[in-house]
């Protein structure tokens, strides 16, 4: 029976992604591959996908694991239970914008080029599906287009320099003949239809910030609020377009931007959010750098503003996303990425009635 490997279960995309892919592959099994400190989420999680996806069960085994770790840190005997392995999703990663560079080398960088020997060994693979991120542009200034990755842009913290270094391992294994498909994500939010997110990041972090105000909202304006977009896309077209994708022969070599093709600008955005929070927004014009190192050193400001100073510098980008590939692919489906306000009520209404759910790093 062939078999596809998951890493990064039972985080965000993979745990949405999993029963979509059983669902298409008749008769496949999955194995996850997790570390053993999230071995008992990872068991949780899979219950909850049989219980709500019975076609899954007794079709999913989590396999110890360490992506930054030779042969995966899997056992012998492990690793030959995975000779039938045709296809590998590799969406393990470190997203926190705040990461160390040492973390973030060892696990994006290291850790894509042991899944990409890994593929090598695999006699039977058709096909690595690969999940990037948009922010492999960096700082670029303009269209960022599917196809581009070293245009000599700057990177504003070690998540993208080293997702950026992890791609160009990919690159290079697809010049060298591995059958791959890359996907990049801008910042997922939650379910456009109910809501629903295991994580209140990127622009949660506003949401936020205008919760906690009065009706008459101060929201500075780091940068051209009119003018710059925020790469936002909800997680069910994300893990719908990579369902759909990944069994094109036609995407088969090539980079799909997973965003919204007509983001919401800055301004766009917070207004959304305060019209549905009640809330006035007056702005607040100030310089990027003096508030962003205000924020960094300021003791508690980062914690009153509710949004990592780290986080302001996507709110003054000067990056857009082309989607052309992906919308040409997609283009024989019905699929089509949903307009930000008509599901911006939905992720804040789940984060009002759900405050339990942990904030985490930007995706």
């Amino acid at each position: 029976m062939a078999a596809l490997l998951m890493t990064g279960f039972p985080g965000f995309l993979g745990s949405a992604l999993l029963p979509k892919l059983l669902a298409r592959r008749e008769g496949m099994r999955a194995a996850c591959l997790v570390q053993q400190h999230h071995l008992a989420t990872a068991r949780a999680r899979l219950h909850q996908i049989e219980a709500m996806h019975p076609s899954t069960r007794g079709r999913v085994v989590l396999v110890e694991g360490d992506i930054t770790a030779a042969d995966l840190g899997l056992a012998p005997d492990a690793l030959a239970a995975l000779d039938d392995v045709t296809e590998v999703w590799h969406l393990a990663a470190v997203y926190d914008l705040t990461v160390p560079e040492a973390v973030a080398r060892r696990v994006n960088v290291d850790g894509t080029a042991r899944v990409l020997e890994f593929c090598g060994s695999r006699r039977q693979l058709h096909r690595l599906q690969y999940v990037s991120t948009c922010y492999v542009s960096g700082a670029y200034e303009g269209e960022f287009r599917e196809d581009s990755l070293d245009e000599g842009q700057a990177f504003r913290n070690h998540y993208e320099s080293t997702k950026f270094e992890a791609e160009l391992l990919v690159r290079k294994a697809m010049a060298d003949g591995l059958p791959a498909t890359v996907y990049r994500p801008g910042i997922v939010v939650g379910d456009s239809l109910t809501g629903e997110t295991q994580k209140y990041d990127g622009p949660y972090f506003l949401a936020t910030f205008l919760q906690r105000q009065p009706r008459l909202a101060v929201v500075p304006a780091v940068g051209s609020i009119e003018r710059v977009p925020v790469s936002l896309v909800p997680r069910d077209f994300v893990v719908d377009a990579m369902d759909e994708l990944s069994v094109m022969e036609d995407s088969v070599g090539r980079t799909c931007a997973l965003t919204d093709p007509a983001p919401p600008t800055v301004r766009e955005l917070v207004d959304t959010f305060a019209r549905h929070l009640g809330k006035t927004v007056f702005w607040l014009p100030l310089p990027l750098r003096p508030t962003r190192w205000a924020v960094d050193t300021v003791p508690g400001l980062e914690r009153l503003l509710g949004l990592p100073a780290e986080g302001l510098d996507y709110f003054a980008s000067k990056t857009s996303y082309s989607t052309a590939t992906t919308d040409a692919l997609l283009s024989s489906t019905t699929l089509r990425c949903p307009r930000f306000p008509d599901y911006a009520g939905r992720l804040l209404d789940f984060k009002v009635a759900h405050p339990e759910v942990h904030a985490e790093a930007m995706t």
